[in-house]
Formats: structure tokens, C-alpha cells, sequence
């Protein structure tokens, strides 16, 4: 948030007005992170508290819903100017991952029944302590129905590509669209471990599914670099490849939650090394 008041004051050119408010709304996704990191870790250390299982992702829904509002008010306002078009999208965007986040935190709840049902068998059915089969289902609906919006919104942005503000919006909305698609893996890996309900079947699908989407997303970051000479295409290109690479870093958790369900892997503890890999491409690029 600091970085981007300081972006903010630095210059009243447009790149800065766009750059400054992503940077503070970013934040939203950082709280978001947060609260899934405490909500494992207390378990870890302390066991289970119901408390902390609701009041966290309740601090990190709040958070995105602030967010996603901020990024609407940019747009509802009269004579919206190309900053803040772009501005007010790439926000609500940032808000809808904030809120897939946070719903990875609040299916985090029992994540310590997760190890113990790989230990186990499916026979064994459901932990009287897991959540409830509606409330597993509503959790995976947050970001199905989030990615369904960003999707339908990104389109039809793009369907007038021809206006540049149009085409930076489209194109990043579509990017960060794809990282909410990508927590729908990440929900639905740990709802059904918790619930001892993870299927043979959808054992890889999710990371097939994470993988699809992270190389689509940098495919398309390529196209837009490749596929005109106007520098509007630089700055969706570039984060466009990076919003892939953030999907590859959701494939390392999906992939080592299928690789470490009721099975070993001597190489399961080398995964963690793929979002040092991603961060430091994108730190480069």
C-alpha cells in the first residue's frame, strides 16, 4: 500500500495512476494470503479453533469485497477516463483472486483431516468434523462463479479490442480471470481431501486443469507481443506471461496435495521449489 501511495504521488501521468492503484489493492490479495497462512499454521501449532476459522476469511472476504467495490466506483463514475477504465477493472479483478484466496482459507478450516484421511481409506467416509457436503459445494462455487464473471466481463471487453483502454482492460482481466480458475483446483483439492471425498478420478484432473490454464495464459501473453507493433500490447503482454507464471505457482500446491495423497514421493518435497522458479522468471522478465 505504501509503494503505491509513493507511485501515486510521484507523477500524474496516467501509467502512474493505473500502476499506483493496482499496487494498493494488491494488498487485498496479501490479507487474503495471510489468512490462509495463519489458519494452516495455527492448526500446525495450536490445533483446530473455530474461532480463527471464521473470523479470518471474514477479514479476508472483507478485504476483497472493499477491493472489488473500489474497482467498481472507477467505473460508475460520469466521463470515465482511460486510467481510470483500465485502473477500475484490473482492481476488481485483483478483488475476485483476493476473494478466491480467502475462500482457500476459509476450506483450510480442517486441514489437518487432510494427512489423516490419505492415511486412511475412501471406506472411511466423511470425518464427522469436515464440513458438510453443501457447504463444501458452496465454497467451490465462490470461485466458479467469480470465474464465470471475470470470464463473460473479459470477452466482452475484447470484443471492441479496437479501443485501446478496451484492449489492456480485456486482456488483463482475462489473465487474472485465469488465476481464479485456477484456485477452482486449489478449493476443490483441499474441500475433498477434508472430506475424504477426492475421487481416483480427479486425482491429476486439477493439475491438468491448472497447467492448461497457466500455459494458455502465457501463450496469450506472447500473442499480444508478437501480434501488433503498438505499444499498448507491451504492458498486458508482459503481465500476462506473469499471471501465468502465478498459475504455475497454484499447480505446485495442487500438484503436491494429488502427489502425497495415499501414496509417497521422494521428490514431493522438491515442489515448493517451482513458485522460487516462477518468481524469479518473472523478477527477470
Amino acid at each position: 500500500m505504501a509503494l503505491g501511495g509513493f507511485v501515486l504521488e510521484s507523477s500524474g501521468q496516467s501509467e502512474y495512476f493505473v500502476a499506483g492503484h493496482v499496487l494498493i489493492s494488491l494488498a487485498a490479495i496479501c490479507l487474503a494470503l495471510f489468512t490462509t497462512a495463519f489458519i494452516i499454521i495455527s492448526q500446525l501449532t495450536r490445533g483446530v479453533n473455530t474461532f480463527y476459522n471464521t473470523l479470518f476469511p471474514i477479514i479476508g472476504y472483507a478485504g476483497s469485497i472493499i477491493t472489488m467495490i473500489w474497482g467498481w466506483a472507477l467505473l460508475a463514475g460520469n466521463d470515465v477516463m482511460a486510467d481510470e477504465f483500465v485502473a477500475g477493472h484490473v482492481i476488481f479483478g485483483v478483488g475476485m483472486i483476493a476473494a478466491c484466496v480467502s475462500t482457500v482459507a476459509a476450506s483450510s478450516g480442517h486441514f489437518l483431516l487432510i494427512p489423516k484421511n490419505a492415511a486412511g481409506s475412501k471406506s472411511d467416509g466423511t470425518p464427522v468434523q469436515a464440513y458438510s457436503s453443501l457447504i463444501g459445494n458452496c465454497l467451490i462455487a465462490v470461485p466458479v462463479l467469480l470465474t464465470l464473471l471475470g470470464f463473460i466481463w473479459s470477452i466482452t471487453l475484447l470484443r471492441s479490442a479496437d479501443i485501446t483502454p478496451h484492449y489492456v482492460a480485456g486482456h488483463v482481466l482475462l489473465g487474472l480471470t485465469a488465476i481464479c480458475a485456477c484456485l477452482i483446483g486449489l478449493v476443490a483439492t483441499i474441500v475433498h481431501q477434508t472430506r475424504n471425498t477426492f475421487s481416483t478420478k480427479e486425482h491429476w484432473l486439477w493439475c491438468y486443469w491448472v497447467i492448461f490454464l497457466g500455459s494458455i495464459t502465457v501463450l496469450q501473453g506472447i500473442y499480444v507481443l508478437v501480434s501488433s507493433d503498438a505499444s499498448a500490447r507491451l504492458a498486458p503482454g508482459i503481465i500476462l506471461i506473469c499471471l501465468g507464471m502465478i498459475c504455475y505457482s497454484i499447480f505446485s500446491k495442487v500438484w503436491l496435495l494429488a502427489l502425497v495423497w495415499r501414496r509417497t514421493c521422494s521428490l514431493a518435497n522438491r515442489i515448493p521449489m517451482i513458485p522460487v522458479f516462477t518468481c524469479l522468471f518473472c523478477l527477470f522478465l
